[in-house]
């Protein structure tokens, strides 16, 4: 799918085509439409190609007039065990148009269009300004899912104090494979910072080196986060598994302790029930004397196990 977006009025709305189209984004693109935007703008097939690898590494090429860099972004699938993962995203720079392609459906976008209705968006020809309001926006929906990860990591946390069950830690287990998708991209987008003149050609201004700052910023906080995270929720994952086993040993010992309470009155059962002769058994209340040793013995092994805090 191939979206035509231009500039008008500080947002970014529609264009009939791609002559009037300032940039260029492209979903899922099938292979007659990643031709045809590589033969109508002349971008290296290469280029287009690379952001359908969902495993693609970050970094910056430039090719005649063409520049592509290649991000990792946040993507959010409710459905999969694994729910935040990264995409590659190539931004390809040509001397006419903004080029993105995706291999999904980024909700990056629907914040960068909802953003140009609060404020004002760089027009795709200021690519130092577009560009740095386009990673801005990235970097915002890694902190947002972090912090989404954090809430979820605190649901299960409280689930999981009087849980004998697994289900918890699989769903934190799971969190912390989120966390460690964010790192390694996080990481990986890192030295591109420093190349931002090599995106663009030229060295930055003063005030566009203020906003490649403004973004490395964001991102390093992140990074810190995610990192930070990470670090808590395998600690967390560690006790919490201890926390499961010293339940189950707590019901074990419980459910031992009642079937030692409950073998001493089968016992004096036993014995009483014996067809040989027993002591008392003419006496006319003798059944009451089984009754009142098997009280006894079982109050006396409450009682010891009270005093012991077995219990």
């Amino acid at each position: 799918m191939i979206n035509y977006l231009k500039h008008h009025a500080g947002q970014l709305v529609e264009a009939p085509g791609l002559p009037e189209a300032e940039l260029v984004r492209a979903v899922a693109p099938e292979p007659g439409e990643l031709a045809f935007l590589s033969a109508e703008l002349d971008i290296p097939l290469d280029f287009l190609v690379a952001a359908l690898d969902r495993d693609e590494r970050p970094r910056i090429e430039v090719e005649d007039n063409c520049r592509v860099v290649i991000l990792r972004i946040p993507h959010h699938d409710p459905s999969s065990d694994t729910p935040y993962i990264t995409l590659a995203m190539a931004v390809i720079q040509t001397p006419t148009h903004v080029v993105a392609v995706c291999s999904e459906e980024a909700p990056l976008w629907s914040e960068l269009l909802n953003s140009g209705r609060r404020q004002r968006l760089p027009s795709p020809v200021d690519r130092v300004g577009f560009m740095s309001a386009l990673l801005m926006v990235v970097a915002r929906q890694y902190l947002a899912y972090i912090r989404q990860i954090k809430d979820e990591a605190d649901q299960a946390e409280f689930a999981i104090h009087g849980s004998l069950k697994n289900e918890m830690l699989i769903r934190m287990l799971n969190l912390e494979k989120c966390l460690v998708f964010f790192t390694t991209s996080l990481r990986g987008n890192e030295p591109m910072w420093d190349r931002f003149r090599k995106i663009f050609g030229r060295e930055l201004t003063e005030d566009e080196q203020d906003l490649v700052d403004d973004v490395k910023i964001e991102f390093r906080q992140a990074q810190d986060l995610a990192d930070i995270y990470s670090n808590i929720l395998s600690g967390m994952m560690d006790a919490f598994a201890s926390i499961i086993a010293n339940n189950l040993n707590v019901v074990m010992k419980f459910l031992t302790l009642i079937t030692i309470i409950l073998m001493l009155p089968t016992l004096i059962a036993s014995i009483y029930g014996m067809n040989v002769e027993l002591p008392f058994q003419h006496v006319r209340h003798a059944y009451l004397i089984p009754l009142l040793l098997s009280g006894a013995l079982s109050l006396i092994g409450v009682g010891t196990f009270f005093r012991k805090r077995w219990f």
